[in-house]
């Protein structure tokens, strides 16, 4: 069963990527969703019961909200605040679970310098992102810092886990943590700042990938 759900969130996937390049709204309408439905279902085939997650599996149903949210058209921009406002709280969801998921007192994990030096990177990026924002976001100022500074601290989150987890688990959901923050930052500086070429093919296909690796990150932890 997991294998065929696995099978249709490809499918969905593919259905989706294709539909950004050909404008196919009624394949859009049917794939876009089912991606989140279909990795949260394979999550819960794949887990036992006890061992689930809460947090992650909220995490899932925020992005799929925001997912929804953000293929709702409209000229006041209401849609897509609430769709920001879903994944923010997916991120701070996706915080939580990587909390969970990892195993504390470990001799190799990150420490001091390393963490700083490791993290380095990824704060320079967000803040980047701000700074080439921040002149053009007007009213948005203040919800899209936020949620950049989340997103920031999501993937920070991912990085910490090094050494709190086995291999496999660490670098599929710290790709993933990276992954996504590349998929809203293309999102976002095509969005508000100049549209990008092929944005919507970059921000997708990122952004399908960076699920995918969290929730099979996790699932990994959960086997170690």
């Amino acid at each position: 069963m997991k294998k065929t759900v696995l099978y249709i969130f490809l499918l969905a996937s593919v259905g989706e990527l294709v539909t950004t390049v050909f404008e196919l709204p009624i394949l859009h309408l049917i794939c876009k969703p089912l991606i989140m439905i279909t990795l949260g279902s394979y999550y819960l085939l794949t887990v036992h019961r006890e061992d689930r997650s809460t947090s992650l599996i909220e995490a899932v149903v925020f992005s799929l909200v925001g997912d929804v949210l953000l293929m709702i058209e409209d000229s006041s921009g209401l849609f897509f605040k609430l769709g920001l406002a879903a994944f923010l709280l997916a991120h701070v969801f996706y915080i939580l679970t990587y909390r969970q998921h990892r195993t504390e007192g470990e001799a190799d994990k990150l420490k001091g310098i390393q963490k700083m030096r490791l993290a380095f990177p990824i704060i320079l990026s967000a803040t980047g992102l701000l700074v080439i924002l921040y002149p053009v976001l007007g009213d948005l100022r203040i919800p899209v810092i936020i949620y950049t500074l989340v997103i920031m601290f999501m993937t920070l989150n991912a990085l910490y886990r090094f050494g709190l987890t086995n291999t496999k688990s660490f670098f599929m959901v710290f790709a993933g943590a990276i992954l996504f923050m590349l998929s809203d930052s293309i999102l976002a500086i095509s969005k508000f700042r100049h549209p990008i070429e092929h944005a919507d093919l970059m921000v997708m296909s990122s952004y399908i990938a960076a699920q995918f690796l969290i929730v099979r990150g996790l699932i990994y932890h959960s086997r170690k």
